[in-house]
């Protein structure tokens, strides 16, 4: 089965891009209530995913360094690639399998999916993933 069926495209999902500032982030995982959010750059490419905990973690080591630095308005001046952690939510291909989205969806509850030149075109949900399992169960 393609993947696309469960894909949810980037039109219809919540990203930031790299270049925004934290404050920004904050501001649209809030509007949005989620607690992690793809991140991409000017060019579309995938970059990673940034979480509520990365911006809580960044926040308490700059304390560490400076109390001053964690006053609000700070915020606007740090970039999200400068908080952001690579390695979180490895994006799969459009022409990935079902199976590698199972495996992705134990731990992280959103897949994001690229095209073959890294550009970022969706997520898959872990809720679209079960939804669908499910029903194929009941068909049985």
């Amino acid at each position: 089965m393609n993947i696309a069926f469960f894909l949810t495209p980037k039109f219809n999902t919540a990203y930031l891009y790299d270049y925004y500032t934290i404050r920004q982030g904050l501001e649209k995982m809030r509007y949005h209530g989620y607690t992690a959010i793809p991140v991409i750059d000017k060019d579309n490419q995938y970059v990673g995913t940034i979480s509520e905990g990365d911006f809580l973690w960044y926040i308490v080591d700059e304390e560490k360094e400076d109390l001053r630095k964690t006053d609000i308005r700070n915020l606007e001046e740090v970039r999200i690639k400068d908080v952001i952690h690579m390695e979180k939510n490895p994006p799969v291909r459009i022409t990935a399998n079902v199976e590698e989205l199972v495996v992705l969806a134990l731990k992280q509850s959103f897949i994001p999916v690229i095209d073959d030149y890294g550009t970022y075109i969706g997520i898959v949900t872990r809720n679209k993933i079960i939804e669908y399992y499910y029903k194929k169960s009941l068909q049985i």
